[in-house]
């Protein structure tokens, strides 16, 4: 029976599930209206002032001291990028099914440790990554077919699966809060620099108040996913990060009245089934993850 502070633990995950959905929907409710990297650049602006707000009075500049400064730009990098093709992919295709596409990355992670690391994973955990990306070949080819569309949320797995194995790598010397602040920084960089050639104004009060939601679901939801993990086991969590899937199908209900079809849906749970069950393997067999899934969304 899981204690309170577990319970609570779950109750912050689930919660942080929410706020994401939030986010995306916010993000898919711009229709074009504002330039992708203009989203990106208020979203970092706003993250870093948060952040240096918190953490720079306490430890000082000392924060941003680092063994390994490339490979802390080169993360952020990534972070930026698969961020940047999040925002766009959720212009061209519907929340509930780029959220389910985002859930693979798990699986992706394992494959990559299983190929490259040569880390020995069951047969069966071999079948749910293939199941997994059968369920993303299911939710995209009847939306999107084969037009160029498709490169933007497979790009976005890719890049963050490629973020997260860094992260492993790195954490295992770095200070978490020098990393985030470094990370932060970095994007905020790269779309300041990206911005002088998209920034566009915006007259309507209605587009700012929804930049803002924005930013405020997106830091509810990390403050909340670092909450939980504080709270309850990374095994423990894992399994119930999937209810953003839940929480992305009612946004776009509440939100555009879209509903996904028979199909999106079978490709949705087939995909939420592979990662539940890999999800409770590795508990059954203590297997550490090889990555902190709290920082899997892009």
């Amino acid at each position: 029976m899981p204690t309170p502070r577990s319970l609570q633990g779950i109750a912050f995950a689930i919660g942080s599930c929410a706020s994401f959905a939030l986010l995306d929907t916010t993000v898919q409710s711009f229709h074009g209206a504002v330039p992708v990297l203009m989203m990106l650049w208020v979203q970092y602006a706003f993250q870093t002032i948060i952040i240096t707000a918190s953490l720079l009075p306490s430890q000082g500049w000392g924060l941003l001291r680092t063994a390994r400064p490339k490979l802390q730009i080169l993360r952020g990098g990534l972070l930026v990028c698969s961020t940047g093709l999040a925002f766009a992919s959720l212009q061209v295709m519907p929340v509930s099914e780029f959220t389910a596409i985002v859930m693979v990355i798990p699986l992706l992670i394992t494959f990559v440790a299983a190929t490259w690391f040569k880390q020995s994973i069951s047969a069966l955990r071999w079948a749910l990554i293939v199941g997994g990306f059968v369920g993303a070949l299911i939710i995209i080819r009847p939306n999107l077919g084969l037009q160029p569309a498709l490169v933007l949320p497979l790009g976005c797995v890719t890049l963050n699966a490629a973020f997260q194995l860094l992260t492993s790598r790195i954490m295992q010397h770095e200070n978490p809060q020098t990393t985030l602040m470094i990370s932060s920084l970095v994007g905020m960089v790269c779309s300041s620099i990206a911005l002088a050639f998209v920034f566009t104004s915006m007259p309507s009060t209605q587009l700012w108040a929804r930049l803002l939601l924005m930013c405020l679901a997106s830091t509810a939801g990390h403050w909340m996913l670092i909450k939980a993990y504080q709270k309850a086991a990374a095994t423990t969590i894992t399994t119930y990060l999937y209810t953003q899937i839940v929480f992305a199908i009612l946004g776009g209900w509440l939100a555009f009245h879209y509903i996904p079809d028979q199909w999106s849906l079978a490709g949705i749970c087939l995909i939420a089934m592979c990662g539940v069950l890999s999800a409770w393997l590795s508990v059954r067999q203590t297997t550490a993850p090889l990555i902190d899934t709290a920082a899997l969304r892009p």
